[in-house]
């Protein structure tokens, strides 16, 4: 029973292809795409209005010179929302429970921020690894520990993401299966349990909301820091 819990966080395949890359690709044909005429329709309304008001909030701290990364933000995080969302269907994969993708989307992207960083102002990039004022014997030590912080980002983007998604599936599963177990002895505390099934799909939705937003607002505060 235990490893058919977590078999939904297997990589799908068909006749041994593996089938991620079609999970990855399907979200964006899901959103309509812009038309040439005066007037759009709602949907187009609103995913306009949507991402023009996450850009502004997403750019607000961040410097002129880091806007060119409004385009990768935006369409970052118009990505993971869609996945995680569409994971939440039933029968569905969800790439974003898979701590390679989710390490492959962090560490290049922290990176760039870094390489951006140390070639605009790279006084002000070392500068982050000891804080003004530090006493001289403990210059090494915080040299050390700022350095392993720094190194630790990619992977707390990936881990964070990967566990939160993860948790929150197998929670569904866990209650899914116990509402089925208890509705033919105890109707009534499956009931119970059904509702509290229902409340905590409504909190994964908006667990994979936020964590797709968490996730490209700490690249905007890593390229912040370094533009």
């Amino acid at each position: 029973m235990m490893l058919s819990f977590f078999d939904q966080f297997m990589s799908p395949s068909y006749l041994g292809i593996p089938l991620i890359a079609v999970a990855i690709a399907l979200p964006w044909a899901l959103y309509p795409t812009p038309t040439s005429r005066w007037l759009n329709n709602r949907v187009l309304t609103l995913q306009g209005w949507f991402i023009n008001r996450f850009t502004q909030q997403l750019l607000l701290p961040i410097n002129p010179g880091g806007h060119k990364w409004a385009v990768l933000l935006t369409s970052l995080m118009l990505f993971l929302i869609t996945i995680n969302m569409l994971g939440l269907l039933p029968y569905t994969f969800t790439p974003t429970t898979q701590l390679s993708l989710n390490m492959g989307l962090a560490v290049p992207l922290w990176l760039a921020t870094v390489i951006i960083g140390m070639r605009n102002q790279p006084t002000a990039a070392l500068g982050h690894l000891l804080p003004e004022g530090t006493p001289v014997p403990l210059i090494p030590v915080l040299i050390i520990i700022e350095t392993i912080s720094l190194f630790i980002r990619p992977l707390a983007l990936g881990v964070r993401l990967t566990a939160n998604l993860t948790a929150g599936h197998l929670l569904i599963q866990l209650i899914a299966t116990a509402v089925f177990v208890l509705l033919p002895l105890m109707p009534t505390v499956a009931i119970l349990t059904a509702t509290v099934l229902f409340l905590l799909t409504l909190l994964e939705v908006a667990v994979a909301m936020i964590q797709a937003y968490v996730f490209v607002l700490l690249l905007s505060l890593y390229l912040q820091e370094n533009v």
